[in-house]
């Protein structure tokens, strides 16, 4: 069988600290996570990841691992005599590779020596939590959703999962037991779901609150109005007073994202938008409105 270095997969010291090696482990696992990366042969890397973390997190793994001593990555390696299990002197090792040997080593037939020096039994470990990204639409954060999520190298098929109503960007989910499987016949790591929103072509969202941009002609700014205006909850009637501004933000109380405690709010924010392509007729009309109206916008600037 090939020895594996799982300091050197993790990319720390031997001596490395038990926090040194957690933060090597997540910054691999990020960088090689098959559902993001871009790296050639990234899953197998994810894998061999996962399995360098399983054994260098935990102490007693470490201690047995260290005891085996140093091979180069990829060196024919043979168990010394003193290895219990299939592990002992004159086991056949055809077809068994690092990690079965290891799997088998530390925590096979009861028994077995895990360390070389004392036996003990122990139940398998549980496999690693996943953590991914999950992005939502507005409308499904909005409404609520179920999703399939598909990650290959957690050793599941398509995980399904209801997304609550009112979900909102960087909310986590927890999905116990559909994280990664363990390799040593233990239960499933956990999922661990970051969510986004995807920005949307109509509507903002800031927090719980969502704005929509509101154009209004500039009589409608001027005289009020009444507009029928989308929400994700459907339309509703709006109404604009006289002598409206742009950028004034019309509130619609609770029609914002959903919640169990405060709902958010619908904003309109009006955008007042001039008329282009004026005929002659419209000309004329604001030429004597330009005439007969006192309204100075600039009370504050020099006079010509």
């Amino acid at each position: 069988m090939k020895y594996k270095d799982y300091y050197k997969i993790l990319g720390v010291a031997r001596d490395a600290a038990a926090e040194d090696i957690k933060k090597a482990y997540r910054r691999q696992a990020r960088k090689f996570h098959p559902d993001v990366s871009k790296e050639t042969g990234a899953e197998e890397k994810f894998k061999d990841i996962n399995e360098a973390n399983d054994i260098l997190s935990d102490p007693d793994k470490r201690r047995a691992y260290d005891q085996l001593g140093y091979y180069q990555p990829g060196q024919e390696f043979r168990p010394p005599p003193n290895m219990g299990g299939r592990g002992s002197s004159g086991a056949d090792f055809s077809g068994m590779d690092f990690s079965d040997f290891f799997a088998q080593m530390f925590g096979g037939e009861p028994g077995g020596r895990s360390s070389g020096a004392h036996r003990h039994s122990r139940a398998a470990p549980r496999g690693q939590d996943i953590e991914a990204t999950l992005t939502l639409t507005l409308e499904e954060a909005f409404h609520g959703c179920e999703k399939q999520i598909n990650l290959p190298a957690s050793g599941q098929s398509g995980v399904k999962m209801r997304v609550p109503a009112g979900s909102l960007p960087g909310q986590r989910l927890r999905l116990s037991g559909k994280g990664q499987v363990s390799s040593m016949g233990g239960p499933a790591g956990n999922l661990l779901l970051t969510l986004q929103v995807a920005p949307h072509a109509l509507y903002r969202l800031e927090g719980k609150d969502i704005y929509l941009d509101t154009p209004i002609t500039p009589w409608e700014a001027a005289l009020g109005a009444t507009l029928t205006v989308p929400t994700l909850s459907g339309n509703l009637r709006l109404k604009v007073p006289p002598g409206a501004r742009s950028g004034q933000k019309l509130r619609l109380t609770g029609r914002g994202m959903p919640a169990s405690d405060t709902a958010g709010d619908f904003f309109a924010q009006l955008l007042i938008v001039v008329p282009t392509g004026l005929s002659d007729e419209e000309r004329s009309l604001y030429e004597r409105l330009q005439n007969l109206s006192k309204f100075d916008p600039r009370p504050t600037f020099p006079k010509d």
